[in-house]
């Protein structure tokens, strides 16, 4: 039994591509679920959705002017990204209208216009390529890519991690401090940006925020400390991935949802078992409150 085991987990990755979309999973699950704790501490989590789904008009028009060239493409999506997070913001600023709800707006008509672009450019770039990644296909430039970007944004996010963390907390007190904290958000957006247009091919354009978001939610229903959230997030989304890929190469089918899918389950697990908000957490918290009640009563 232990020897079928064994031959379960490690056989896949005897393949060069198995290991090669192992290593910029696991990039990817130590970089993403830091800023979907962060952005659920803004309170946005949904923004990581609607910013996955911004950049496809970038990535349609790079491929149109430059043809299949993924640091174009990045850089296109990465600048559709950004536009869009600059005009949420000004809309946001002029109308009065909350910045969700204007991004909201945008990404569906960002979304339509890349799909369109994506239609017209004709069959040499795969719709369903870009909309849900193809992880099995990264390359080693591709690798080498998704892991320096990572790592740039790793090594910002250390730099001004305070700084990012009290602007979620307390833009007010950041100001008083000397910093502007317009500035920090514009530097966490632009990082969360980065990241998403890194997982752009290997998770794909619908599905890049699955690594960002589900995890992070996830950890919030077993602690409420920020110095426990960010490894436990980053714990759930480096499993999700590891039994993804191996599922995905025993039962045929595709790596990303198979990612994606098992965050969710990972999700749904703690919603419903954890301590911090879990259901049955509740549960439990509300009858020992009854119990303690009715001691109380009786003495």
């Amino acid at each position: 039994m232990l020897d079928t085991w064994i031959w379960w987990i490690s056989s896949p990755f005897d393949y060069a591509f198995m290991r090669r979309a192992l290593a910029a999973c696991l990039v990817l699950s130590l970089t993403a679920p830091i800023l979907g704790v962060l952005l659920s501490l803004r309170g946005l989590s949904l923004m990581s959705e609607a910013l996955s789904h911004a950049m496809l008009p970038g990535i349609a028009m790079a491929f149109m002017l430059a043809g299949f060239s993924l640091p174009l493409m990045m850089l296109g999506g990465l600048a559709a990204g950004l536009i869009t997070v600059g005009l949420a913001s000004i809309i946001s600023l002029y109308s009065g209208l909350r910045e969700d709800a204007a991004m909201a707006s945008l990404f569906l008509l960002a979304m339509a216009a890349g799909v369109l672009l994506i239609t017209l450019s004709g069959s040499a770039l795969d719709l369903g390529h870009v909309l849900f990644g193809s992880v099995l296909a990264v390359d080693t430039t591709t690798l080498l890519l998704v892991a320096a970007s990572c790592s740039l944004v790793l090594v910002i996010l250390a730099m001004a991690f305070r700084a990012l963390v009290v602007e979620c907390l307390d833009p007010l007190f950041l100001t008083l401090q000397g910093r502007h904290a317009g500035w920090t958000k514009a530097l966490f957006m632009g990082l969360a940006v980065t990241t998403l247009v890194v997982s752009f091919q290997t998770l794909g354009a619908l599905m890049a925020a699955g690594l960002m978001l589900l995890p992070a939610t996830a950890a919030r229903y077993w602690s409420r400390r920020l110095e426990t959230l960010l490894p436990l997030a980053c714990g759930l989304a480096v499993l999700s991935s590891i039994v993804g890929l191996l599922l995905s190469y025993h039962l045929d089918l595709p790596a990303g949802p198979a990612i994606v899918l098992l965050a969710g389950v990972g999700y749904l697990t703690s919603a419903l078992l954890g301590p911090y908000g879990g259901l049955l957490g509740r549960h439990v918290t509300r009858r020992q409150r009854d119990d303690t009640g009715r001691e109380q009563h009786a003495i």
